[in-house]
């Protein structure tokens, strides 16, 4: 019956408002629609009677089995007492019924820092740019004031500072511990959440410690504990291993746990793919593979149910958080998380779906505002209590500027 019913709408529609007024009075102004849309045409006359001349045109009400029938008024009417457009009939209504609701508390901004007096545009990621510190600080205090509480830290270290080891992850002097400090000082209130992984820091542009071009798990691990201690000391509220090295969250507990970081929450990067959506981060970092790719560490994207082993090992290790990266190819994965663990999962809208609504919108072809609000919305309706976007400055601003919903 929906089907006849918008047969037979479509079908009144392209009749055009000539044969409208053949029939029907006209308006003495646009009346505008009930929510706000495009002014209506001249009002139809719902009985339907009269509007086609000729005999051989089929009539929706008439006949044996017919799709339509009459109503008290002789109106054309569909017998169908549900109705789910009622819920939809105004602003009002459909903001009442609106099962998710995405506001500037749910995101987590990346930050790409690095140690220099400038700020260097990333040209695959527009208008993303790797922020001095000063900028750094003024980013997150903007950010801040707009309803965006928690910030995620992503350095470009010098070449010359990258070793095999990353041991520059864990220098009490390098930039995140600085970053942490200075962010902490000025906006105490403010969420510092640091990357766990050792591809920034590394001359093989791994997230581990490599040899004869294997990535070595545990000693790789040796190095992450260094690395969380370390920016736990700086004043970190969270830490998130990235790397996908086997029993790190374990591990990571243990290391907080026992030097009093207690309260340092871990944020595990629990189905992390091996992607081709990263392009524009490591291009951001300067940290694309020296080698081969990432896939001995990262999960296949055609596995879907292998992010549960992963999800129930991080959540048995002590993860407080679970993340699926990426996230819009992935919204699958974010809902087999969200029906099977306890604890908040959170999606990471990535640097490649980012440039793609980019360029897209710079073209003319998508709405920004529109698609971006539509996209994070998508990702809390399919299960994300948090996500991480390069847009989320922004769109707390049009949330802010304009409101979410309609």
């Amino acid at each position: 019956m929906k089907f006849s019913a918008a047969c037979f709408l479509f079908f009144t529609l392209s009749t055009g408002a000539a044969a409208f007024s053949a029939v029907a009075p006209k308006a003495s102004g646009a009346a505008q629609a009930a929510d706000g849309g495009a002014p209506s045409l001249e009002p139809v006359d719902k009985t339907l009677k009269g509007i086609d001349s000729d005999d051989s045109v089929y009539e929706p009400t008439s006949g044996n089995g017919a799709p339509l029938t009459r109503n008290n008024k002789d109106e054309v009417w569909v017998s169908q007492r549900a109705r789910p457009r009622r819920n939809r009939k105004s602003p009002a209504v459909r903001g009442m019924v609106r099962e998710n609701i995405v506001t500037p508390a749910n995101f987590i901004y990346p930050l790409f820092i690095h140690d220099e007096d400038f700020n260097q545009p990333i040209p695959s990621m527009p208008g993303c740019e790797r922020h001095s510190l000063d900028s750094m600080l003024a980013e997150v205090q903007e950010s801040f004031a707009l309803g965006v509480r928690t910030f995620v830290l992503f350095p470009k270290v010098p070449d010359e500072l990258k070793t095999n080891l990353g041991v520059e992850a864990y220098n009490p002097e390098g930039i995140v511990p600085r970053a942490i400090r200075m962010i902490k000082a000025a906006v105490p209130d403010a969420v510092v959440v640091t990357d766990v992984a050792l591809d920034p820091y590394s001359d093989q542009g791994h997230d581990g410690v490599v040899e004869n071009g294997k990535i070595l798990n545990d000693v790789t691990i040796n190095q992450l504990c260094k690395q969380v201690i370390c920016q736990a000391r700086a004043g970190a509220d969270i830490v998130a291993p990235s790397d996908m090295m086997d029993g790190r969250v374990k591990a990571i507990r243990d290391a907080l746990d026992t030097e009093g970081f207690t309260d340092v929450s871990i944020l595990a990067y629990t189905a992390k793919y091996a992607s081709a959506y990263y392009g524009p981060f490591r291009d951001a970092l300067d940290s694309h593979p020296g080698f081969g790719d990432k896939k001995t560490y990262q999960q296949d994207p055609a596995n879907g149910r292998e992010a549960l082993i992963e999800a129930e090992l991080d959540a048995a290790e002590g993860a407080d958080m679970l993340m699926v990266k990426p996230g819009m190819p992935y919204l699958d994965v974010i809902r087999r998380l969200k029906d099977n663990s306890p604890l908040p999962i959170a999606a990471y809208h990535v640097s490649g779906e980012y440039a793609m609504i980019k360029a897209a919108c710079e073209k003319g072809w998508l709405n920004e505002r529109d698609v971006v609000l539509e996209t994070l919305t998508c990702f809390k309706r399919a299960g994300a209590d948090i996500i991480l976007t390069y847009y989320a400055k922004q769109a707390a601003q049009w949330i802010k500027e304009d409101g979410l919903y309609d």
